[in-house]
């Protein structure tokens, strides 16, 4: 019991100083706080994101009806829960989602929220905001590409 004990304190004054201690070295310092260059971001992943989608998306002038609806039917099941057109819920609003990212970012953040929220300067942002990262929804390529279709729509005509 006594070795228990002295094992338990020498952990607890470890994990203490390791806690307490303060390092002014850059390597200490949060990669949040570190412009996107110094974390090793191109500058299309500053723009655009981190992920899967590399190049620009070819967006036309009108709306693809059938991607709208698909996306329409993504973004119901698998958006909604989290995110409202306007207003802060679990998530960011998404209405006017497309002022202020590029579609390419938003595919990005749909196809990989994880590493958003860990390495992009805008995805550990919104994670210091809302506290917590988005959930992998199991999105395809093409199906992100829908919900940005759907999201264009949206933002067109309401």
């Amino acid at each position: 019991m006594k070795n228990i004990t002295l094992l338990t304190a020498a952990v607890f004054i470890s994990l203490t100083i390791t806690a307490c201690g303060e390092s002014d070295a850059p390597a200490d310092r949060d990669r949040s706080e570190a412009p996107a260059q110094e974390q090793g971001l191109s500058e299309f992943e500053v723009e655009h994101g981190i992920g899967p989608v590399t190049e620009r998306v070819e967006i036309g002038d009108g709306f693809d009806q059938a991607m709208v609806d698909k996306g329409r039917n993504i973004y119901e099941m698998k958006c909604e829960m989290c995110h409202n057109y306007e207003g802060r819920m679990v998530g960011p609003e998404l209405g006017n989602v497309l002022e202020r990212r590029s579609p390419e970012f938003v595919m990005n953040f749909i196809l990989n929220p994880g590493g958003m929220a860990r390495d992009h300067p805008v995805g550990q942002e919104l994670l210091r905001e809302y506290m917590t990262i988005m959930p992998f929804q199991n999105v395809k390529e093409d199906e992100a590409r829908a919900i940005v279709e759907y999201l264009r729509y949206y933002a067109e005509h309401n």
